[in-house]
């Protein structure tokens, strides 16, 4: 099953049922997300997740609501007529809205834990943690996204809103924003799943990037070590190198001698050990007089 699954699982079980405000929030919830539709004189939910159903399918019998359910394929499809009452929701031009009641009256945060929550179950996803932090809801309308992030807002959970084909989706790639939000909806272990797997994700990003930037270190150290031999060479087979300083002379020999050493590991080898920026101010002097017999040499 898929991370998203595993949360409708839990989410499914959430025992709330009891609560009959509860549930009409989360029954609102379904409702209002993108996969459901109003044909006429009936509304239909329809998805292929059987967490969804089955807890869609509670819902209405705890609202004693009629209600007829089909499988087509993969999808499990619930309709209902549009008689069916239901307080806070309104039908206008075959789409669901939040009647202005609902909208601006404080619920209690049981309520509005089961009003996200149904959102979630009704068109929610989350994607495998062990790959990415992405978590969206899909709503119909834009007005009914824009309510739904007010709300997450007041309770610190900060998302975004974008426009896809004719939804509207609310999304973050936050993971403290998505443990937040599932941790709202009373997804316990699913938050503990996500945490254990986020932290395991950023430990073994954190190892590569360090692999990588001691990777990308040593490169550059034998870069520099294989230039500074090629013009210890041009010096030698120019001449140059005898008229050398005797300092200059010596770095030149052990870098010959050692061409993986570090600067560190070529100033203690000399007679008179030096430091890293002494070795490398010879070095230098060394590349300078290279360039400058070449430059002679054109």
């Amino acid at each position: 099953m898929s991370f998203s699954s595993d949360i409708k699982e839990e989410l499914s079980k959430v025992n709330s049922l009891a609560n009959k405000t509860a549930v009409k929030e989360e029954l609102i919830g379904y409702l209002i997300s993108s996969n459901t539709d109003v044909l006429k004189n009936k509304v239909r939910f329809s998805t292929e997740n059987q967490y969804s159903i089955n807890r869609f399918n509670k819902l209405l019998n705890n609202m004693q609501i009629d209600y007829k359910i089909d499988l087509m394929g993969k999808l499990y499809a619930i309709t209902f007529k549009t008689s069916s009452i239901i307080n806070g929701i309104e039908y206008e031009d075959e789409k669901i809205k939040l009647s202005e009641n609902i909208m601006q009256n404080k619920k209690m945060i049981e309520e509005e834990r089961a009003l996200i929550r149904g959102c979630f179950l009704g068109a929610g996803t989350v994607s495998d943690p062990h790959k990415t932090n992405h978590l969206e809801m899909i709503f119909r309308t834009e007005e009914i996204a824009k309510y739904i992030i007010e709300l997450l807002a007041s309770f610190n959970i900060s998302c975004k809103i974008m426009k896809r084909r004719a939804t509207f989706v609310i999304y973050t790639k936050d993971g403290d924003e998505i443990s937040k939000l599932l941790a709202f909806m009373e997804a316990s272990f699913s938050v503990i799943k996500f945490e254990e797997v986020r932290v395991i994700r950023d430990m073994r990003n954190n190892v590569n990037r360090l692999v990588n930037c001691e990777t990308a270190n040593l490169n550059k150290t034998i870069e520099a070590a294989v230039n500074q031999m090629e013009d210890i060479k041009l010096l030698k087979n120019t001449g140059k190198f005898e008229t050398l300083p005797k300092g200059l002379k010596e770095i030149a020999e052990k870098r010959l001698e050692n061409p993986e050493a570090s600067l560190i590991e070529l100033g203690n080898l000399l007679e008179q050990p030096i430091g890293k920026s002494g070795v490398n101010h010879r070095l230098r002097k060394l590349t300078k007089i290279a360039e400058e017999v070449r430059n002679s040499m054109k």
